[in-house]
């Protein structure tokens, strides 16, 4: 178990700090405005609430800015804390549940909510020009979930294939790398 806290409260902070002008902008997502991104966070904190609560929900689909709520500054941040809260149950981390319409244990839905959370915060902070930071622990987690997943399954439905970064490099930039990201992307 780990707390979603700390990486939950860091991506409210840069939900609420996206301008309008920032929602047809590019990110690190091929094929992700800013407001898709949010999109899909919006959904993927629902899906991942409920599957710690073993109450799983049909797939939210790909992100698309036109479901974006017009509230989101304060209505994703109330659901990134809810996703946090929900993951602080014992329960969560037991047994089976299920996201995306994909049956997993618990305990590996977890580390793929703390992912989706890490690895999105720092699309959306590349995206926006905002600071991004990660608590080293929760990055060790990540760095665990995505080292394990190996090249057969780099086909785009949860990461690409991996970016070549230097082993010596800061272990953001090793995760980012390993989840098919270019560590040195940046607003044009």
């Amino acid at each position: 178990m780990f707390d979603l806290t700390p990486a939950t409260d860091q991506l409210a902070v840069l939900v609420r700090n996206v301008s309008d002008s920032d929602l047809k902008a590019p990110t690190p997502c091929p094929d992700y405005t800013v407001g898709d991104l949010l999109d899909h966070v919006n959904g993927l904190s629902v899906a991942f609430t409920m599957a710690a609560r073993k109450t799983p929900m049909a797939g939210t689909g790909a992100g698309d800015a036109a479901r974006l709520p017009l509230d989101f500054r304060e209505s994703m941040p109330a659901r990134l804390a809810e996703l946090a809260s929900a993951w602080r149950a014992p329960s969560s981390w037991e047994g089976m549940t299920a996201a995306g319409g994909v049956d997993l244990p618990g305990e590996v839905a977890g580390a793929v909510a703390l992912d989706e959370v890490v690895l999105h915060g720092w699309d959306l902070a590349r995206a926006t020009g905002q600071d991004f930071a990660v608590d080293e622990d929760l990055l060790q987690v990540v760095y665990g979930f995505v080292s394990s997943i190996g090249p057969d399954d780099r086909d785009g439905s949860l990461f690409g294939a991996a970016v070549e970064v230097d082993s010596n490099a800061p272990l953001l930039d090793r995760v980012l790398g390993l989840s098919g990201r270019n560590p040195g992307w940046h607003l044009g």
